[in-house]
């Protein structure tokens, strides 16, 4: 599964390093004692030792660097809301700007009426009740159209506490 997050480049790279270290390893395991059955001998063996740790500190360097996610995707995961700044009061809610982009959506709502409302975006997300002179925030994530929000407190959204939002 992480393979197919990365892109061709990196796992060129991984390819290419796993591919010297499991050369160095297979040769040193198979082909090495051939010609020379004390291999890697007393002489030797320092010099065996060190290769093999540069070699396995390369291949950690080389996931480290292959395997980190592209800047663009880190982007992408954390984009802006939109923000709506909505003001609520009896018996109306009035919606700043009506149209935005599909996406994340901020509602940043003010209750400026002097009892308790919430904002309700259709499909069931909801504010707290918010209590009169607070604010509260919401955040979705909406598809292309219009969406309905409204005030859910009951009898509210009958007496008007109700207003579309284009979606583009």
């Amino acid at each position: 599964m992480l393979l197919a997050g990365l892109t061709t480049g990196h796992k060129i790279g991984l390819l290419v390093v796993a591919a010297v270290f499991i050369t160095f390893a297979l040769s040193s395991s198979f082909l090495a004692p051939r010609k020379r059955p004390d291999f890697p001998g007393r002489n030797g063996l320092s010099v065996f030792v060190i290769a093999s740790l540069v070699l396995f500190a390369g291949m950690l360097s080389a996931v480290w660097i292959f395997g980190a996610e592209p800047k663009e995707a880190k982007g992408a995961e954390t984009a802006k809301a939109a923000v709506v700044q909505v003001t609520e009061k009896e018996y109306s809610i009035a919606l700043s700007p009506t149209k935005v982009p599909h996406g994340a959506v901020t509602f940043v709502v003010r209750n400026a009426g002097k009892i308790p409302h919430n904002l309700t975006v259709q499909g069931g997300k909801a504010t707290p009740d918010i209590s009169p002179g607070k604010t509260a925030k919401l955040t979705v994530t909406l598809k292309h159209g219009s969406t309905t929000v409204y005030c859910s407190i009951p009898g509210h959204r009958a007496l008007g506490m109700v207003a579309k939002l284009t979606v583009s």
